[in-house]
């Protein structure tokens, strides 16, 4: 039978030149033999592939045959690189036959790691310069290696380093080797090289932590703040004098991140005790982000300016959140001046706080002036290569591989392309690559597209029967599966809201939903039913509030609850959302109420203002809740 994927691409009522240019949308035979060779590949398995790809001599995606048969040649079953020349012919083949592709890019990625590891500098740097994405933090740290062997500048080189050794979980064998290397070197003092691998151990990587900076003076701190954070403050503030100045600073850095994450009150206080001792640079990304955070909740602008101040300038600019928080604290100062430049650079941001920051300078937040595509402009894109190709990826529901080729083919696209482009997937029922082209425009935009509105004769009336806000209930589907109506998760929800099976049980029996069975919960009608009454009801659980109710749907009422329990007095709805604990649900909330106030200007032409959205929450004791 064919998939989901494959009804929607064989759309009937589409014109001719918007049919699908790819092979036909049955899954084949060969078609699931090309399945079977993708998942020996991802397991490294150099037999299984070398067997499939013999039989699949004439497969239309020849270039990811290919690659499926050479990948586990370059990496060992544990996804390590081989770091032999067994393959070096076959990929240098490869990117010759393939060039200018997605595929040839993600081969080249993958050598650079074999020729890394074996310290092949000079085919390295060749390849380096042609690899396009350069998203990967081991071959960065690789380039880096690289220069040093060739005696570039340390200093110079310890620089870069810093603003590519952010996150610990991307580092790999290359980043371990780079930073004791730079040590040597010079470019790096022994007090950076233990931050970062301070930051390691403060994620669980304590071999990582050892390799990168050695024997850390307060491992036994980190250790002891992760486990219990109320415990470490009191045990340090009764020790902390046994530690050197540098030390002690660090110390209640760490303690401060994990006192906040707990939105313990204390996690303040840590933090002053660190900024008075200084050595900011020596935070981990964690603790000079949870910094800001701990000032936000304890209203503690004076700290949120000097946290913002002390971050290093790669992690300052990589969120709008600094940049806005740092225009707060400076206008609670009465800078009001410089506050506004700081609202200024971000308040042509079309995200969470560049409406924030437009509000603040008395602008409003109308979805932007619709540009157009005409008819030729989309005809020109149902027949791009790389879009046929994702559409029979998306047949067989190869998403990572499909959203692989259509971003590739948005590469240099003028806005009004990538306007074309998101129009056409619009027409061939690829939401999620509406969505995702759209999103990308600078200065054209269409946020029908950005933000449209499909299933609105099934959802509309659900909606209205219920009295939830469709804007809001937009919002959340579109951040839940980019409306994706096959779409799960690891955990098991499902469908357009991502339903639970236990929740969507829960909810059936409480609308009174007869014979309802979790198999059911595929059908968009169903889904879309459970779904936004279980919204509805988690908002009346919540008192009304948008942003805990977001919240309740991602991480569940009980947390929600518990997380406004733990306030010192009302606050703000954007503070509440930035100091969530859990990463997955702060982006979230964030996203949905952002999304839902751009729904409100496409669904009614309304401005709206998302701080009046996102209200203020007064702290309340946390009562049981039965609902899941």
């Amino acid at each position: 039978m064919p998939s989901a994927f494959a009804e929607k691409l064989k759309k009937p009522s589409l014109p001719k030149s918007y049919e699908s240019k790819a092979a036909p949308a049955e899954i084949t035979d060969t078609d699931r033999m090309f399945i079977d060779l993708r998942e020996a590949a991802k397991k490294n398995d150099i037999f299984r592939t070398q067997q499939l790809s013999s039989n699949l001599a004439n497969y239309p995606f020849d270039d990811y045959v290919a690659y499926f048969r050479i990948k586990p040649q370059l990496f060992d079953s544990g996804g390590a690189a081989r770091g032999d020349y067994s393959a070096d012919s076959q990929v240098i083949a490869f990117l010759n036959q393939y060039q200018g592709t997605a595929l040839a890019d993600r081969m080249r990625n993958d050598w650079l790691l074999v020729l890394g590891k074996r310290k092949d500098w000079s085919r390295f740097d060749i390849e380096y310069a042609k690899f396009v994405l350069d998203d990967d933090t081991q071959v960065k740290c690789y380039s880096l290696l690289s220069k040093l062997s060739q005696g570039e500048n340390p200093t110079k080189l310890g620089i870069d380093a810093r603003s590519v050794l952010l996150d610990p979980s991307y580092f790999g064998q290359a980043c371990q080797e780079l930073v004791p290397s730079l040590v040597a070197a010079g470019g790096m003092n022994p007090s950076e090289a233990k931050a970062i691998g301070r930051a390691a151990s403060e994620k669980g990587y304590d071999t990582m932590a050892r390799r990168l900076g050695g024997e850390d003076p307060i491992a036994d701190v980190v250790k002891s703040a992760k486990a219990d954070p109320s415990k470490a403050y009191k045990d340090f503030s009764q020790n902390a004098s046994r530690y050197s100045k540098e030390n002690q600073a660090v110390a209640w850095g760490v303690i401060g991140q994990f006192l906040a994450k707990k939105l313990d009150p204390n996690a303040d206080d840590a933090y002053r005790l660190q900024q008075d001792l200084g050595y900011n640079e020596l935070l981990s990304v964690e603790s000079q982000e949870w910094k800001v955070r701990a000032g936000l909740r304890a209203k503690d602008w004076v700290l949120v300016k000097n946290a913002i101040d002390g971050m290093n300038p790669a992690v300052r600019s990589k969120d709008p959140a600094w940049t806005y928080w740092y225009g707060r604290a400076l206008k609670a100062e009465g800078q009001e001046a410089k506050a506004r430049e700081n609202f200024e650079l971000i308040d042509e941001q079309y995200n969470f706080y560049g409406q924030l920051a437009r509000e603040e300078l008395g602008k409003s937040n109308h979805a932007p002036a619709r540009t157009k595509v005409t008819d030729q402009e989309i005809d020109v894109m149902a027949s791009r290569k790389g879009f046929i190709r994702s559409e029979r990826l998306y047949a067989m529901n190869l998403r990572f591989e499909g959203n692989r080729e259509w971003n590739w083919e948005l590469r240099n696209m003028s806005d009004k392309q990538l306007l074309a482009a998101a129009e056409y997937a619009k027409r061939i029922n690829l939401y999620d690559r509406v969505v995702n082209t759209a999103d990308r425009t600078k200065q054209e935009h269409d946020f029908s597209l950005r933000y449209p509105t499909p299933y609105r004769d099934e959802l509309s009336p659900i909606a209205r029967q219920i009295d939830l806000n469709l804007a809001w209930a937009y919002g959340l589907i579109r951040q839940e599966s980019r409306f994706i109506m096959n779409a799960s998760s690891s955990v098991g929800a499902s469908g357009l809201m991502q339903v639970m099976p236990s929740t969507a049980k829960y909810v059936a029996k409480k609308i009174g939903m007869i014979n309802y069975t979790n198999d059911k919960l595929s059908d968009t009608n169903t889904n879309l039913t459970l779904g936004s009454n279980y919204l509805n009801m988690v908002l009346i659980d919540l008192d009304g509030s948008w942003v805990l109710a977001s919240a309740a749907y991602n991480a569940g009422p009980a947390r929600s609850k518990a997380w406004r329990e733990k306030l010192n007095g009302p606050t703000e709805g954007a503070i509440f959302a930035e100091t969530i604990p859990f990463p997955e649900t702060r982006v979230y909330v964030k996203n949905v109420l952002s999304n839902a106030n751009y729904y409100s200007s496409v669904l009614n032409g309304q401005s709206q203002s998302l701080k009046q959205r996102l209200g203020v929450i007064t702290p309340k004791a946390a009562t049981p809740s039965e609902l899941p």
